[in-house]
């Protein structure tokens, strides 16, 4: 071992010991200290910079004056703080109303009452401020590392407050912490109960937004976006095939669908039609029904990347209680409202299909629309195309097919890092650089096809799924999000095309995203052993997706299920709450009864003076119940003299063994009360106090 690492040993060791004799009201302090900003910790994410620079300045200078002795600070310092913080409050909120103006004023008083801490009844002030910002936490995230993160906290907090319910002798954290983490256990089954069987409306954690805004698909489109989101390795959503699995390259799960272009982004399609004369969604399909079932988690649209496709007809469109799912003409599933929480659905969907008019009307004129001023080299290249000889009136499957023998054989590379692209990305990448990702490919791809006269677009969604399943699902994440084209065809409809499988058929033959950059962290796992670092995202996956299942989305269907389950045919509100209220009643019978019966158990140092005051009171010695040891030896001494010096000095040193180390004071009590008991015998039995005593019993 290093000279740097054994002095910063030193110094720990000797940190550590200058804590273990810190005078009590010191340690109790810094520890409720330590666990308020741990509980505050997760907030900062969502608090204003002043609000977090105040709150550790605050526990800081808190922390000082405990160390050091020094004096809390008066009223009128308290006075101005409060409305320090009520101003900067406003001018960040715009209010004192609201959830983050909620959390703000109640992060900053938590820690300002710090500054209060004067008798246990502020303390307990600071507790219930505590435990209320412990909850607030689950207003912005319900995840399993938050909910993992607040437990720990929850076990701070409960230390801390039986910490301030045993006033006598200097109890050892340990001890503290071991009566918290019993109680915690003791409520697990209530709160086991309340969460099966407590009745809900909708989804039981339907308020935060864990991940929404953050990532996921966008209703527009610009060239290099799709890459920048295939960087992302979180989860998109999870799928379970409720019979055979489709093959990797039949799954689509179809997103917005763009049509309307400037050259450089794409966006939904503008109509210029009038809604009768508008493209029909006409839907035809063949084979078997696939049912699956989809776990989304929130995103940034209202969009469901649903299978394709996914029809809208009875048993096989998605559906879900207090939600309404619409279909749009182009196949495109949205929601009645933005996906700002984790839904779960089932649906059918059928992987051989058409879809769209199979005759030529006014509407598809949109899907051939190009800007006037862009793309004109491209243009150029598609026309000379049309006019070799070769494919002189070929119809639209060859000039695709032509299309697609160019992006095979003519250098192009499929990349997630193609680099940025100038005013006209589609000439650049079609005929100079030839570097691109899949939404490149798609982009170049419709904007021939249109040039040729082929009504087409561009569909975004996500393609393929992992490997293998992780807990029966299968996986699909960001870095699945994919770009692939549609053109029409007469007396057909709409057709896939996925230009990018002419590039990289693995992308979508086994659907085999390109993977960016591991981290540090999975970067030097996968240098230990390459499998490690998968296995041990496999396996927090497997649990968050548990987490989700049966925490998170846990509903009033599944409540029905469990009374089903327990033998209720067909369940209703009256039964949940009857046998709710009737558990309750049990449980509460059978915590009384326990406390009945463990009513002996309390505490050592009650239990021992009532002990002592028995043995004390058979040597005609009175005491009260309330005296400590110290009284009860002057009296020993007052009463019965010389004779009970011995029993005297045994009061006074477990007088001296209240205020010890706790450790230390539970291994002398096992010494103690013998010793204690030897004295008392060897009082003698002809003591004025002692025959005053037998006189008394005898009348």
């Amino acid at each position: 071992m290093n000279t740097g690492a054994v002095t910063m040993n030193t110094r720990a060791a000797a940190l550590w010991q200058r804590v273990q004799h810190l005078p009590r009201e010191t340690r109790d302090t810094l520890v409720l200290l330590a666990v308020i900003a741990f509980t505050t910790a997760p907030h900062v994410a969502h608090l204003p910079t002043w609000c977090t620079a105040l709150a550790v300045a605050v526990l800081a200078w808190r922390a000082h004056i405990a160390i050091n002795g020094g004096t809390l600070p008066g009223r009128w310092v308290m006075g101005a703080l409060l409305l320090l913080v009520g101003a900067l409050t406003f001018a960040t909120e715009r209010t004192l109303l609201g959830r983050e103006a909620g959390v703000t004023m109640l992060v900053a008083l938590l820690a300002l009452k710090t500054l209060e801490l004067r008798a246990r009844r502020d303390a307990l002030v600071v507790f219930f401020l505590g435990f209320f910002l412990l909850l607030t936490q689950f207003l912005y995230s319900q995840s399993l590392l938050t909910g993992l993160w607040m437990l720990l906290a929850l076990w701070g907090l409960l230390s801390a407050l039986v910490l301030a319910h045993m006033p006598v002798g200097r109890p050892s954290l340990a001890v503290a912490a071991g009566v918290a983490a019993r109680a915690t256990a003791l409520g697990l089954p209530l709160m086991a109960l309340l969460f099966a069987l407590f009745p809900r409306i909708g989804p039981l954690w339907g308020l935060p937004q864990d991940a929404a805004g953050k990532t996921g698909l966008s209703g527009t489109l610009r060239l290099g976006a799709v890459a920048e989101l295939a960087t992302d390795d979180a989860i998109a959503f999870r799928v379970r095939f409720l019979g055979a699995r489709p093959l990797d390259r039949q799954m689509y799960f179809r997103g917005p669908v763009l049509a309307t272009t400037n050259g450089r982004e794409w966006t939904r399609l503008a109509p210029t039609v009038p809604l009768s004369q508008r493209v029909r969604p006409e839907l035809r399909t063949r084979g078997e029904a696939l049912r699956y079932e989809v776990t989304l988690e929130p995103g940034r649209l209202n969009v469901l990347p649903l299978l394709e496709a996914t029809p809208d007809r009875a048993g096989a469109a998605p559906q879900l209680e207090g939600w309404v799912f619409n279909q749009r003409a182009d196949l495109q599933w949205q929601a009645d409202r933005p996906l700002v929480e984790r839904i779960r659905l089932e649906a059918s969907a059928w992987v051989d299909f058409r879809h769209g008019p199979r005759e030529a009307v006014a509407g598809l004129r949109d899907f051939i629309a190009l800007p006037p001023q862009m793309h004109p080299r491209t243009r150029a290249w598609a026309l000379a195309l049309r006019d070799r000889p070769e494919l002189q009136g070929a119809d639209t499957l060859r000039l695709s097919a032509a299309v697609q023998q160019h992006i095979r054989s003519g250098g192009f590379t499929y990349t997630l890092e193609p680099g940025a692209y100038g005013d006209d990305p589609v000439d650049e990448f079609w005929l100079d650089r030839k570097l691109g990702f899949c939404e490149h490919f798609a982009a170049a791809y419709v904007v021939v096809m249109r040039t040729l006269g082929v009504p087409a677009r561009i569909v975004t969604g996500y393609q393929g799924t992992d490997a293998a399943p992780q807990d029966g699902y299968w996986i699909v994440r960001q870095s699945n999000a994919h770009a692939w084209a549609e053109i029409w065809l007469p007396d057909e409809g709409w057709l896939r095309i996925d230009p990018t499988a002419s590039v990289s058929p693995d992308r979508v033959q086994a659907g085999r995203s390109l993977a960016p950059p591991p981290g540090f962290m999975v970067g030097a796992l996968s240098t230990i052993d390459p499998a490690l670092a998968a296995r041990l995202r496999g396996a927090w996956e497997a649990l968050n997706n548990r987490w989700n299942q049966w925490v998170l989305n846990y509903s009033r269907s599944q409540q029905f299920d469990l009374m089903r389950a327990l033998g209720v045919h067909t369940p209703s509100w009256q039964d949940l709450a009857t046998l709710l209220v009737s558990l309750l009643c049990g449980a509460a019978l059978i915590g009384a009864a326990w406390a009945w019966w463990d009513r002996h158990r309390q505490d050592p140092w009650q239990r021992l003076a009532r002990r002592v005051q028995a043995r004390l009171q058979r040597l005609g010695v009175v005491v009260q119940p309330h005296e400590p040891p110290r009284t009860r030896a002057a009296r020993v001494r007052g009463q019965l003299g010389a004779a009970g010096e011995a029993l005297a000095a045994q009061l006074e040193a477990l007088d001296r063994l209240r205020y010890a180390e706790s450790a230390r004071a539970r291994t002398a009590l096992r010494h103690w009360w013998p010793a204690f008991a030897a004295a008392a015998r060897r009082v003698p039995y002809g003591t004025p106090a002692a025959a005053a005593a037998r006189a008394g019993s005898s009348r």
